[in-house]
């Protein structure tokens, strides 16, 4: 007996475009899957994306853009604004940490010294005439060391109220996650986390735990959420603008 091949379907063919929206000139990404049946906006920190069907024609992509334009430039306007500025890295810089700001100031260089944080004011000891890559290197230890405390400090916290027990708090630098959580119950947390108001680093060190007891998203999940963090939707929701999934 034979059995008839399956073909698989052709690669995303994947471009960037502009288009006139609103008054506004707007590039975006297009995806297009032999997979897909209908034309789907997605808007997040890397701007527009348009996932449409692989022989989708001119005309309706531009319809359903059109369709959208105050939408999706209302969308793109809110993300920007909730963009960070970015940090120079030189004397005076503000450098966030966990929701507030603090300022940067440079002192006599002192080897093996950690940056400390004294009132509104870190010391950074690379030297009053360092560059800012040595600026940045030297902050960025300094917030990995925070933040491995910090995240350490919330497990401890949490765990017994979830009945349970991470294997180990580990720090990662993904771009598109602010945790993990493995079978084996290692528990991984975005540094850069850190910089967020405490209550959001609060949630996703709950969200992460709580996988412990459902490694998914079903709704026994978000229950066992609710039960330490009652306001996590309100949080998620928060989390959502700075542009990196859970």
């Amino acid at each position: 007996m034979f059995r008839a091949i399956r073909q698989k379907a052709p690669a995303p063919v994947v471009e960037q475009r502009n288009i006139h929206l609103s008054g506004k000139e707007i590039s975006y990404t297009l995806k297009r899957s032999g997979y897909r049946r209908s034309i789907n906006l997605r808007i997040d920190d890397r701007g527009l994306t348009v996932n449409a069907p692989l022989r989708a024609s001119e005309k309706w992509l531009h319809s359903v853009l059109q369709d959208k334009a105050d939408w999706v430039v209302e969308k793109l306007d809110g993300w920007q604004a909730k963009k960070a500025p970015p940090i120079f890295w030189a004397e005076g810089a503000r450098i966030p940490f966990r929701g507030e700001e603090f300022i940067l100031t440079l002192t006599p260089r002192l080897r093996g010294t950690m940056p400390q944080l004294h009132g509104e004011i870190l010391h950074v000891p690379v030297g009053m005439e360092a560059e800012a890559a040595h600026i940045e290197k030297a902050v960025t230890q300094w917030y990995r060391t925070e933040a491995l405390q910090v995240f350490k400090e919330c497990a401890e916290h949490f765990a017994p109220l979830l009945q349970v027990t991470p294997r180990e708090i580990k720090l990662t630098a993904a771009r598109t996650q602010w945790g993990n959580c493995t079978v084996h119950g290692v528990v991984r947390l975005n540094w850069q986390l850190v910089k967020m108001p405490l209550h959001l680093i609060d949630y996703v060190v709950v969200h992460e735990l709580a996988h412990l007891v459902e490694m998914n998203h079903s709704p026994a999940f978000w229950r066992v959420v609710e039960s330490v963090c009652p306001d996590y939707k309100q949080h998620r929701a928060e989390l959502r603008g700075y542009g990196v999934s859970e």
